[in-house]
């Protein structure tokens, strides 16, 4: 028999993990229905008697399957319409995997096989947390987003939505935010000063990255601190210190004192980006370039800049991220003629409650998740650069 051969499981054994399985699900769906304990049991209780039952039947497992996920579809219609009708079919989908996953001893298959069974146990219990913490982190933004067509001027879902009623959805929240003299002034607003402020960053920032990995730069550690203190000290700390300040040299209320506000708080993001960056760096090739005759300027941007390169766009643009979607500082050191999107946003939710929010918000998580993957394609291009990944 080949050493990666594994035995079916107990049933006892299968019933114990898919009660805990059901009791880790049934703790989300009973806190949302009011008790979360009686979640947890029925959720248990469920799991683990189905996983006792049908642990031993494995040779059947494609047709209890479709049963499974059969009964708790039609259950899920039964109770709620559609909407809750979904939910339950992919629980249905999911516990018939689930338990033959266990039964069939599945699970062991891409393990090697001297790992002890706490090590397993760790193994998928370490990505059950990163799961769950993916999940809470990643819930608020898919809530918001379905809200953002709702054709009912509220923040929560309507009957209609909840049936998938087209009559429920409507772009309306999105037209008043391109039709809107105010939405659209803000959104001008934000578009002159991230932009500014991204270039600002991304000059000071890898001047000051490149400085720094020198080796013979004194006190390197301490201004490193210093130039990245503006992400570690709380926002409101810095706004209220950059409202004193630049309100005693005449850039509170202006243009140039919001750019420059976001500029450092944006040069951080640079900063670790591109040092990132410069630790694969051969500085053999600079000092190769100088012995042919490139002066350092020229040695800069025909040598250096382009290894770089990946790292200082990655950093622009998680400064332009930052000031196109700060609030606080710009409360503090800007004024009515720099309302930003941001600004606007907070101001709609503080004095007059619009669901044109939600559809900006929509629109914002839309615009950070295609800045985020250039960011993560211009990581692997580094990589790649620098021969610290295949290509």
């Amino acid at each position: 028999m080949s050493i990666n051969t594994v035995e079916p499981q107990t049933p006892g054994f299968v019933a114990a993990v898919s009660a805990a399985a059901g009791a880790f699900f049934g703790l989300f769906v009973g806190t949302a229905q009011g008790s979360g304990l009686l979640g947890i049991v029925i959720g248990a209780v469920l799991l683990g008697t189905m996983g006792f039952v049908f642990a031993g039947m494995a040779e059947r497992e494609k047709a209890l399957r479709w049963i499974i996920f059969a009964v708790f579809l039609v259950a899920g219609f039964a109770l709620g319409g559609l909407s809750v009708a979904l939910v339950g079919g992919l629980f249905g989908w999911f516990a018939g995997w689930f338990i033959f996953w266990l039964a069939t001893s599945r699970y062991r298959a891409p393990l090697a096989p001297y790992l002890t069974p706490g090590q397993v146990l760790w193994h998928y219990t370490f990505r059950v947390i990163a799961g769950a913490i993916f999940v809470f982190l990643i819930t608020p933004i898919l809530v918001v987003m379905p809200l953002s067509f709702n054709a009912q001027d509220f923040f929560t879902f309507t009957p209609e939505m909840l049936r998938f009623d087209p009559a429920g959805y409507s772009l309306k929240h999105y037209e008043d935010f391109f039709n809107n003299p105010d939405w659209q002034q803000a959104l001008w607003n934000s578009l002159k000063i991230a932009p500014m402020a991204t270039l600002l960053s991304v000059g000071f920032g890898t001047l000051a990255a490149i400085g720094l990995s020198q080796p013979h730069v004194p006190f390197r550690r301490a201004i490193m601190a210093i130039l990245i203190s503006p992400m570690i000290v709380p926002l409101i700390i810095s706004a209220a210190g950059m409202y004193f300040f630049y309100s005693r040299i005449g850039l509170q209320g202006t243009y140039f004192g919001v750019v420059l506000a976001h500029a450092a708080l944006g040069i951080p993001f640079v900063i670790i980006t591109v040092t990132a960056t410069l630790v694969g760096f051969d500085r053999s090739l600079t000092r190769a370039a100088a012995n042919m005759g490139a002066g350092p300027v020229t040695t800069f941007f025909r040598v250096q800049m382009p290894l770089i390169l990946p790292g200082v766009i990655s950093g622009g643009l998680f400064a332009f991220i930052t000031s196109f979607d700060e609030v606080v500082v710009v409360l503090f050191v800007g004024s009515a003629g720099q309302k930003t999107l941001p600004w606007q946003m907070f101001t709609g939710l503080r004095e007059q409650i619009s669901p044109t929010i939600l559809a900006v918000a929509t629109i914002l998580v839309v615009i950070s998740i295609m800045l985020l993957t250039t960011v993560e394609m211009l990581r692997r291009r580094s990589e790649r650069l620098r021969g610290m990944s295949p290509s």
